[in-house]
């Protein structure tokens, strides 16, 4: 059983962590780079086993590793070797792991929740272009095209110790498909798929979120459906788009509903969800069961959603 499942059969909901490298930025990173998060893997890796370990103490059930942007190809054009490449995309599940194993192995730690779990990036090839397709998805490939590019990293962090795959940000039905097909090749591995949407009812290439999850639903391997990095302000309906066509538990974990530029590597605008915890509680009630924040939210948000939800 995928660790999603064995929660919500005695837990009301999941809570999953906040933002990695924006918040990371925050406390002084600098991620101006094609690698983002991954850049910390080689430079500072205990900042990221740290903030692990701070989301874990702000109440999330789960901390999803710091392999978005790590590939191999990526580190290989920074003159690592194919192997070195490998250990560094294994580190990033490996920090995740030992944030887990020294929360939990406090007793103090533990009242009224479950053990938390690792969920292993799988980000979309927009996030290794570095370019923000990842939320146009207009990258012109054909499915063996984005099968054969997501195959190698798939294959480290489905034998990397992680208990779950979280492949998000996705911003169109063909890398979807891709990824699902090339679970097969994984047996025994689940994973959640996440897109990236425009609006209130379509994914960011246009297609209806609906027919996503619908497409989405028959397969086993899939633990759960739904959206992050979009605008809070889309979240209540997209979350009733996904429920009308799947069983699929809802995954969604929104950002501060701020505008990413992908030239500067900034966020612009004001932060539209100012209440995230309360947000999240209405996505609760349309029917999110697990729930967490992405870019430019913080363990604060974290908190006040597990102020709820225990």
């Amino acid at each position: 059983m995928d660790p999603i499942s064995e929660i919500l059969l005695n837990y009301p909901a999941v809570i999953l962590d906040g933002a990695l490298a924006t918040e990371l930025e925050r406390r002084g990173a600098d991620l101006k780079d094609k690698l983002w998060s991954a850049k910390l893997l080689i430079e500072d890796p205990e900042m990221i086993r740290q903030l692990h370990l701070d989301y874990f103490m702000a109440g999330a059930d789960c901390a999803i590793t710091a392999s978005y942007q790590a590939t191999i190809e990526g580190f290989m054009k920074r003159g690592f070797t194919e192997n070195e490449a490998v250990k560094l995309i294994q580190k990033a599940v490996q920090l995740a792991v030992e944030a887990r194993d020294e929360f939990w192995n406090n007793e103090a730690n533990r009242s009224n929740r479950p053990r938390p779990f690792v969920a292993a990036s799988v980000g979309p090839y927009g996030a290794f272009l570095a370019d923000g397709s990842e939320y146009r998805g207009n990258y012109g490939l054909t499915e063996a095209e984005l099968m054969a590019f997501h195959r190698p990293r798939m294959k480290v962090l489905a034998d990397s110790g992680a208990d779950i795959l979280a492949c998000e940000t996705i911003p169109c039905l063909v890398e979807a498909q891709a990824i699902v097909h090339l679970l097969g090749e994984f047996p025994g591995v689940s994973a959640w798929i996440s897109f990236s949407a425009r609006d209130d009812i379509h994914i960011s290439d246009g297609e209806r979120m609906a027919d996503c999850a619908a497409w989405l639903d028959p397969f086993p391997q899939v633990a759960a459906v739904g959206v992050n990095c979009t605008a809070p302000k889309h979240i209540s309906s997209l979350i009733r788009q996904a429920r009308s066509r799947t069983s699929r538990p809802i995954v969604v974990y929104p950002n501060s509903g701020e505008t990413y530029n992908a030239g500067t590597h900034n966020w612009n605008g004001d932060a539209l969800c100012t209440a995230f915890g309360e947000e999240a509680r209405q996505w609760y009630a349309d029917g999110a069961q697990i729930i967490g924040g992405c870019c430019r939210t913080t363990p604060e948000d974290i908190r006040a959603i597990a102020g709820w939800a225990r």
